[in-house]
């Protein structure tokens, strides 16, 4: 699995109310879900965001409620990977059951900056930031969740066979 995108950052304690505030959650339309993504920490989100790009975030990203609305906002934004230093456990889960790809790697995080250019080999497990030639060691996706992201979801991956 390879992504390569802009780096759009925020820091700790990101919580799902920020991601996709609960005002918005009356609503299942991903397309309504992603043009209000990340729009009470950054009004600038859905002007800079571009199809791949990847967001890089502090620890316990994804905080707060359990839910699936906030990971479903910013795949449906464009975001094709997110880069913390660490996950809320639940948004984690949620997360790959929708099809986000989601790693852990504090060192990268430390060595990314916003609009850096950054590619990630998630099967070998190597984060490099493009901009400043900086190379970050972490693990590789196990097969299994390979298999559930790149068919869109956990529902999608039972669907076509690649998991049972």
């Amino acid at each position: 699995m390879n992504f390569k995108g802009k780096a759009i950052k925020y820091g700790d304690n990101v919580d799902t109310d920020v991601i996709i505030p609960a005002r918005y959650l009356n609503t299942i339309d991903i397309k309504e879900l992603a043009s209000h993504c990340m729009e009470d920490i950054d009004l600038e989100f859905r002007s800079k965001v571009e199809a791949g790009d990847i967001m890089i975030a502090g620890s316990n990203f994804g905080c707060g409620s359990s839910r699936e609305h906030a990971p479903i906002a910013i795949k449906a934004s464009g975001i094709s990977l997110v880069i913390a230093k660490s996950f809320a456990r639940i948004f984690y889960r949620n997360s790959i059951n929708i099809g986000l790809a989601i790693i852990e790697c504090p060192e990268a995080v430390d060595g990314i900056s916003e609009n850096d250019r950054v590619e990630a080999d998630l099967d070998a497990g190597i984060i490099t930031n493009l901009t400043t030639g900086a190379s970050f060691k972490t693990k590789p996706f196990p097969e299994f969740i390979q298999k559930i992201i790149n068919a869109g979801g956990l529902i999608e991956s039972i669907k076509n066979g690649s998991i049972k």
